[in-house]
């Protein structure tokens, strides 16, 4: 499977698993929030590209795709579909540590002061993910972690305020080798 799911294939297999998740909704207000913001994930999707993510998510296996007798289309995340929904559950999204390849990764935001509980949840998760404050609005880890800042980039919808850096050197490199123990 690829390295990484652009924004469109994400927010398509995330409605795909908001609808299973109905199933296993136990109250109506779980169910109406469900609905809600699956319905507002989707709206924000271009209906041209749609079509186009689709197939392409059906050629990589990661959802199902049945035409059935009565001429309706039933669109299902296949196993490994579920499995990359699954790895991004919010409250257990973790930078994997493993041999440090050398390389630092900066993630720096300026996120504006509408989207302020966007952009201070998404600190408190960065942290809770493993990346350490390196200013403000910037974050550091000696891991790759592009796929779960970006899942969190995209869950906040705060896209065209953050940039992902991999960086060969920083000045105070002594500090952070320190600080993450490499």
């Amino acid at each position: 499977m690829a390295r990484s799911l652009n924004p469109t294939k994400e927010k398509i297999l995330v409605l795909l698993a908001a609808g299973a998740s109905l199933i296993f909704a136990s109250t109506p207000n779980q169910i109406f929030r469900t609905i809600r913001q699956a319905g507002k994930e989707f709206e924000k999707i271009n209906k041209k590209i749609l079509r186009k993510e689709i197939a392409e998510l059906y050629q990589s296996q990661l959802i199902d795709f049945r035409e059935k007798p009565d001429g309706s289309i039933e669109i299902a995340l296949s196993k490994s579909g579920k499995q990359r929904v699954l790895k991004y559950k919010l409250e257990d999204v973790k930078i994997k540590s493993h041999p440090w390849d050398g390389k630092w990764r900066l993630i720096l935001f300026d996120i504006p002061e509408y989207k302020k509980k966007a952009r201070d949840a998404l600190g408190m998760m960065f942290k809770r993910a493993g990346l350490m404050k390196f200013q403000k609005s910037v974050f550091i880890s000696p891991y790759e972690c592009r796929d779960e800042a970006d899942f969190l980039v995209e869950f906040f919808d705060v896209r065209p305020f953050v940039r992902y850096i991999a960086a060969e050197s920083i000045d105070n490199e002594k500090h952070w080798k320190s600080i993450f123990e490499l």
